[in-house]
């Protein structure tokens, strides 16, 4: 900050927007088409005490901007912006709310939930057709300018194949808050996420890329927090350019910067969980924090002749207006920011159909998804959608244009279901096997779009999909109406834990089967962390508001013996899929290809081996199916699988499909520690609710193959051999 503050700001330049240092002084920009005024107030380093208010002299093209000579980073600032207060108009204006500004890359403080956060008299007859006129800076995080100086030249970002791709979905809190090996004040953090024990864990289990919950500054509730209960999750973002600062142990954005650097050193992308559909202003009840105060009838979507009231196709209070230019535009500069200031690898949009929507509903030619798509920096990154919202036509799983892949809650329900031991899952399941063609395959786009997924943040964990057969969302203090009713799970016997060893075996047996079918479906697999240890969040289906051990990770669970087996047996799935490229195919299969006499590159069976006929897939009492791939192996040479999934409730006997082949058992999940070995009988018993996975190589029917080169990783906290030293951080 200049020594002493001048009384008036230069014109300064329209762009870029936000606050940007240029060595001499700063550029403030800010957009509103409907302000009257916006000035700029300054502050000290702490935020606390406001030292003065300059109007911003300049619009140009409803851009505000000024320049304040001799600023420099570390400055801290709001807006205030002057016009008219007529909710019925769309038009909240409020000169005594302080305004974050919407490109703020840094803040500092913290929310304090008070009545003049609102810009309305909250116990007023009139509701939000009042005006409160309290200074609302006291409660409310400052803007801080930054110096944007990071040296990216040597990091080398993986670049990691769709087809090859891993995805280890995480909150960046929960899977650091109960490592003992952290220092507490690293704990939650950056700095936890790119430890040497952690990236041992993602190497060891073959993961090849990390998503992450939002890490954008968000804003909690105050109805959770008058119940002493947080937004855990994050999805209430308050800027789309700041790293919330709980998430900094050194208060330094280059922190988040070093933790993506080493991550790429261990050959493990990054992708954001972003949200760029609502924010956390909510309706026309909820608080003025920025956009509402700046420009409400430009930045959100409000009802047409109700422009007091906010379309809410999201679910929470607003959706953003991305069909006006300059909200669309704040949201590629947010993705180009973090693509570039952060080096991230890619972006996973929450509730993605919204961002979709144009004035008739969710268009695949959207502004948005053309803006992305032909985009130099955003069209190189991984996509990744929702694909649904609350809206009309809000269901759209399939449907986004090329280049995006999507999270397919169909392959989640159908696997559930079909390892529960339902009826008639046969043909849904065999076609999540391969790819969902009937949702993917068009405008030539390939199986990775498919995110096949059997458990989310969103959710039962994988643990407890088997354990409990209804939610148990007591601590969220809803009396347990939220959340999903119907989660596709069963108990086996037991609500929730149980000590009879032969429901914990059926427990153990259905959680692996249900992994196994993740990784060996077409698609891009997606793990929810924990899962490869069985962690539980003890049937808490809508974990959002927990952070606490309901929703952190339990690495004291990953060192138990049943822990110890299920990471052991993830890693050997991954290391499964990683030499056999028929279970990442890159093309969707029809069965037309015949690449050995008598052996398709893709047949379906049953137990004995014969042919599915039409009656038979129309069956609903039969429960086991084969999958015959055909193909060539990682050694060029032809070699063919067989997948033997029986989700009955009794073992049954599977004979492999003629013609006759020199078969190896890869996998099995009745017996998750049984290394590869010949199949010396005609046939295999495969147990209830099991997966058994087979492969042969024509090319020397004499002979049996050699176990393939993978192996089990040992558990976090790591008992394993060391990783490639190469592909350690630097």
């Amino acid at each position: 900050m200049a020594n002493s503050l001048p009384d008036r700001l230069d014109p300064g330049m329209p762009y870029p927007l936000g606050s940007t240092w240029d060595g001499l002084g700063v550029n403030f920009a800010v957009f509103s088409a409907n302000a009257q005024q916006i000035e700029l107030c300054l502050f000290d380093t702490t935020g606390r005490k406001e030292l003065a208010r300059l109007p911003l002299p300049e619009c140009t093209d409803e851009i505000w901007h000024g320049y304040l000579p001799g600023a420099h980073p570390g400055a801290v600032y709001g807006f205030r912006a002057h016009g008219p207060y007529h909710p019925q108009d769309g038009h909240r204006f409020n000169p005594y709310k302080l305004l974050l500004d919407p490109y703020a890359k840094k803040l500092v403080g913290q929310f304090r939930w008070s009545d003049p956060l609102f810009g309305y008299r909250v116990h007023s007859n009139r509701l939000d057709l009042s005006m409160d006129r309290r200074d609302s800076a006291p409660a409310l995080p400052k803007c801080v300018v930054i110096d944007e100086a990071f040296d990216w030249s040597l990091d080398v970002r993986p670049n990691v194949p769709w087809s090859e791709t891993v995805i280890y979905e995480a909150h960046l809190k929960g899977v650091s808050m109960l490592r003992p090996d952290l220092r507490p004040h690293e704990r939650g953090t950056f700095s936890a996420l790119c430890s040497p024990q952690f990236l041992d864990h993602l190497h060891q289990l073959g993961i090849t890329a990390i998503e992450l919950l939002p890490v954008h500054a968000f804003l909690n509730e105050r109805f959770l927090v008058s119940r002493g209960l947080t937004n855990y999750w994050g999805y209430n973002t308050a800027t789309f350019f700041a790293p919330d600062p709980a998430y900094l142990s050194t208060r330094r954005l280059n922190e988040m910067r070093i933790a993506v650097r080493q991550l790429h050193a261990a050959g493990i992308e990054v992708i954001l969980d972003v949200v760029y559909n609502h924010t956390c202003e909510g309706n026309e009840l909820g608080p003025t924090i920025a956009w509402r105060g700046l420009d409400n009838a430009s930045y959100y979507r409000l009802i047409p002749g109700e422009e007091r009231h906010y379309i809410n196709d999201t679910g929470c209070g607003n959706t953003l207006n991305l069909s006006h230019p300059r909200v669309l535009q704040m949201v590629m500069d947010s993705l180009r920011y973090w693509s570039t200031a952060y080096n991230v690898d890619g972006f996973r949009f929450d509730l993605g159909v919204t961002l979709g929507r144009e004035g008739s509903g969710f268009d695949p030619g959207s502004g948005f998804f053309d803006a992305i798509r032909q985009d130099p920096v955003l069209s190189t990154r991984k996509l990744i959608s929702e694909p649904w919202d609350i809206g009309p036509g809000g269901y759209q799983v399939g449907a986004h244009p090329p280049g995006f892949a999507e999270w397919n809650d169909k392959f989640r329900d159908s696997v559930r279901r079909f390892w529960r031991g339902d009826a008639g899952m046969r043909p849904d399941l065999a076609a999540r096997l391969t790819g969902s063609a009937e949702l993917f395959n068009r405008r030539f786009r390939k199986p990775w779009a498919s995110v096949n997924y059997v458990a989310s943040h969103d959710g039962f964990t994988l643990a407890d999909v088997v354990s409990y057969a209804h939610k148990h969302n007591e601590a969220n203090g809803e009396e347990n109406r939220d959340g999903h009713n119907e989660n596709w799970s069963t108990n086996w016997g037991a609500e929730g834990p149980a000590d009879d060893a032969v429901i914990g075996e059926t427990r153990a047996r259905a959680a692996r089967s249900m992994l196994a079918t993740v990784l060996t479906s077409l698609g891009t697999p997606m793990i929810a962390a924990g899962d490869e240890f069985l962690r539980t969040q003890k049937g808490n289906n809508n974990a959002y508001c927990q952070d606490n051990e309901i929703s952190w990770l339990d690495w004291n669970q990953a060192a138990t013996p049943e822990g110890r087996t299920m990471t052991a047996f993830a890693a050997r799935l991954i290391a499964l899929r990683k030499h056999h490229p028929l279970l990442r195919e890159t093309r969707f299969l029809h069965g037309d290809k015949e690449v050995l006499p008598g052996i398709h590159d893709v047949g379906w069976f049953d137990e004995r081996g014969e042919p599915l006929t039409s009656e038979a897939w129309q069956d609903p009492e039969r429960r086991a199916l084969t999958l015959r791939r055909a193909g060539l192996g990682l050694d060029g040479e032809i070699e063919v699988l067989l997948l033997m999934l029986n989700g009955a409730a009794t073992p049954l006997n599977f004979a492999p499909p003629a013609p006759r082949l020199a078969w190896s058992v890869l996998i099995d999940t009745a017996a998750p520690e049984a290394p590869p070995h010949p199949l010396e009988t005609a046939g295999l018993t495969v147990a209830e609710h099991a997966f058994a996975i087979l492969a042969a190589h024509p090319a020397s029917r004499g002979e049996q193959p050699a176990a393939p080169p993978y192996t089990a990783a040992g558990a976090f906290p790591g008992t394993g051999g060391p990783i490639d030293p190469r592909r350690r951080p630097a």
